[in-house]
């Protein structure tokens, strides 16, 4: 890995008002270490640390950057030293940031598949009102994209699958015979869809 690099490419996931730039879900990373080959005692690269540590500086941040994209009609913008990719939807804007060196593509492929996984999730628009009422589904399906900065996954089909699983206490165990075939057979199933799941 060339110096300077490294996996932790995301600064911070928003999900703001389009009204008033209320935060309705907001989520900064910071990388857990120094990157590889960074002298011990010193600070990692100002673009892979948290700017804003404390939340005001975040709101302040967060209230600035939507003025700035309300007006605006592209998807990427250099805001305050960040790339910010960005996707208005219905009174909701959610932004994905990154430091700028990074890779827009990248960055952009994770916000598409947030929006997309949300659109998949919700099968309506994906408004203020539904993303309140669903923040247990947001919060899941955007820790299943990115985890402390670092992008695992942007495909909404994946991400979906993995967020939206049944609940796997539908069977109750004491009602099942296992000396009958079908009791068998019902046991092979549970034990199977048990071992699908402990592998993923």
């Amino acid at each position: 890995m060339a110096p300077g690099m490294s996996l932790y490419s995301v600064n911070a996931i928003l999900i703001l008002s389009g009204e008033d730039g209320s935060r309705i879900f907001s989520k900064w990373y910071s990388p857990p270490h120094q990157a590889a080959g960074q002298p011990s005692g010193t600070a990692a690269p100002a673009s892979a640390q948290n700017p804003f540590a404390d939340k005001t500086a975040q709101v302040r941040f967060e209230k600035a950057l939507l003025q700035k994209t309300a007006k605006q009609t592209g998807d990427i913008l250099l805001f305050d030293n960040r790339i910010v990719l960005y996707k208005m939807e219905a009174d909701v804007a959610i932004y994905v940031v990154g430091g700028v060196e990074e890779n827009e593509i990248l960055l952009y492929n994770v916000l598409l598949a947030l929006r997309d996984a949300l659109h998949l999730l919700f099968k309506q628009s994906v408004d203020k009102r539904t993303i309140i009422e669903n923040y247990d589904l947001v919060s899941l399906a955007i820790d299943e994209i990115v985890d402390d900065g670092v992008v695992l996954e942007t495909d909404p089909t994946i991400i979906v699958q993995r967020c939206s699983k049944a609940p796997s206490q539908d069977t109750n165990l004491g009602r099942i015979d296992p000396f009958t075939e079908q009791g068998m057979n019902n046991l092979a199933q549970i034990g199977k869809s048990k071992i699908l799941e402990w592998m993923r």
